[in-house]
């Protein structure tokens, strides 16, 4: 099939049209941890970083844009990256510090828009519909978010402004690092037409190969496609990618997020096979996830266990509990039998455990009538001090010698939940 040209980023971004019904802006921080490790640590600006556990067992986090012509990338091995990159300089990530540089960031999101919906600690999607009297044009409107990002933090942000949240996404990847893409509605086909099937959400490993073989590499050739065709090869999935290529996609920036499930997972240092060893990973995850459910004042109505081999096979068994809860103890007791269902003796490079079917705690719920209470306020009172004190404030004695992992505490959107004092995250509706 015949591609056509892309246009370029100047072409695209230097032409303002009257008629945005729409507009959606998606900012996204340019090797936001590596970036944040240069700016803190002058000695590391232009060099390879690689920001991960000084372990071979764990993988890169985020590479550093002089790292990323070696093939680097983030999620790769560590070892694989440091053979690619020997010359990388390993950086232990900061997470407490990536928070604090994002809450910076999400603030100065807020001040240009009311509906600001946080994908990660650095992107977001703005909704800008309407505000063209108070920032300009939409090319104005992104490059004063760029102008305020660089003057607060001195990093730099990758902006796409499109009519709807997926081509604005494909457009803050264009031109990286500190792109600014502007796709108005009446180019949006086009400038979709020439880009590779991979930039189509939800295209992955298997389903690329299916459009190949029907010969559709880029996303015009999906856009020119019969979408019955697309239907009977990929179900409801080949409809959605039809719509996407040309540019449709109705989803609204939701400015609270839908927490679907509040996890842990931990990578070790050491495979474990014993069940003691086991279970005192879980009981770490259990704790960490507790806290995080209480304090989004949520409970929960199932609990997942996650083990993974070492030839990387994940292993997962889930349960349903009659009663909603959100005590460590329930959370533990329950991965303890959950553990009995795995036919794998290991060994187990990973050790993980989750909350899903979220609800909150203050809707009528049908809780236990024996429950005295008394685990909950135990823990709740370790949360107090946790919070006054810092997270080493508390450890399990039989943990004291035993740290044995190479991601530990990770990092998480909790701390986004609130925005000037009103709750906007929710739990997702139960499917």
């Amino acid at each position: 099939m015949q591609q056509s040209t892309a246009p370029t980023p100047m072409e695209v971004s230097g032409t303002d049209h009257p008629e945005w019904s729409r507009i959606v802006l998606h900012a996204d921080m340019d090797a936001f941890y590596a970036a944040v490790e240069q700016r803190d640590n002058p000695e590391l600006v232009g060099k390879p970083v690689l920001i991960g556990p000084n372990s071979y067992r764990g993988v890169v986090l985020t590479a550093s844009y002089e790292a990323r012509p070696y093939g680097v990338g983030s999620a790769m091995p560590v070892g694989e990256a440091r053979r690619r990159c020997p010359d990388a300089i390993m950086v232990e990530p900061r997470f407490d510090r990536y928070q604090e540089v994002s809450g910076q960031v999400m603030d100065i999101f807020a001040d240009f828009s009311p509906r600001v919906e946080a994908i990660s600690l650095d992107e977001a999607f703005l909704d800008m519909t309407g505000a063209t009297k108070i920032f300009g044009s939409p090319r104005e409107m992104a490059a004063e978010l760029k102008r305020r990002v660089l003057a607060t933090t001195g990093l730099h942000i990758s902006v796409g402004v499109a009519a709807s949240k997926y081509v604005a996404k494909v457009a803050s990847a264009y031109d990286k690092p500190n792109g600014l893409t502007v796709v108005p509605p009446d180019e949006t086909v086009a400038w979709l037409a020439p880009q590779p099937i991979s930039r189509l959400w939800g295209v992955g490993r298997k389903t690329a190969p299916k459009l190949q073989a029907m010969g559709l590499l880029t996303i015009g050739d999906v856009a020119a496609a019969d979408p019955r065709k697309l239907e009977e090869l990929l179900g409801q999935s080949g409809r959605h990618y039809y719509a996407l290529s040309h540019g449709e996609d109705p989803r609204p920036v939701l400015r609270g997020r839908a927490a679907k499930s509040i996890g842990s997972d931990r990578t070790l240092s050491k495979d474990v096979s014993k069940r003691e060893d086991i279970e005192r990973h879980l009981r770490r995850s259990a704790d960490r996830i507790a806290r995080r459910v209480r304090a989004k004042d949520y409970v929960a109505k199932g609990i997942r266990v996650k083990l993974k081999t070492t030839e990387f096979q994940l292993l997962t068994r889930q349960r349903m509990v009659n009663r909603p809860i959100d005590s460590a103890e329930e959370f533990f007791r329950i991965g303890q039998e959950l553990l009995g269902d795995f036919d794998h003796r290991g060994p187990f490079r990973l050790v993980g455990m989750a909350a899903f079917d979220l609800r909150w705690r203050c809707e009528p719920l049908q809780m236990d009538l024996f429950d005295d209470g008394l685990e909950r306020s135990l823990e709740t009172t370790i949360d107090k001090l946790i919070d006054r004190f810092g997270a080493e404030v508390f450890v399990r004695a039989r943990d004291l010698n035993r740290r044995e992992t190479v991601h530990k505490n990770g990092v998480n959107l909790d701390f986004l939940d609130y925005r000037d004092g009103e709750r906007v995250a929710t739990p997702a509706a139960p499917t």
